[in-house]
């Protein structure tokens, strides 16, 4: 088992996340993509502004597939086009 693999077991059972609800490769994937599609920064906050996307009801997988498409194509200035939340 990897370091990630430990830290993500670790922190599934202190926030009472079912470890197989976490699609790490999903997460990772949207993470680098907006790292270098939008900023460097804007991937945690992603990942964190998905989790609660999927939290009120968004499927991960929806989500991050919209997310990664809105990184692909972001320019700046390109903030409220497009999107529908």
């Amino acid at each position: 088992m990897t370091v990630l693999e430990e830290w993500i077991d670790a922190v599934c059972l202190e926030l009472g996340i079912d470890r197989d609800e976490v699609d790490r490769d999903l997460i990772l994937d949207l993470a680098r993509d907006v790292a270098h599609g939008v900023a460097r920064p804007g991937a945690p906050l992603t990942a964190y502004l998905l989790g609660l996307a999927v939290g009120r009801g968004t499927p991960a997988r929806d989500g991050a597939a919209r997310l990664t498409a809105m990184a692909e194509g972001w320019k700046p200035g390109s903030g409220s086009e497009g999107g529908s939340a």
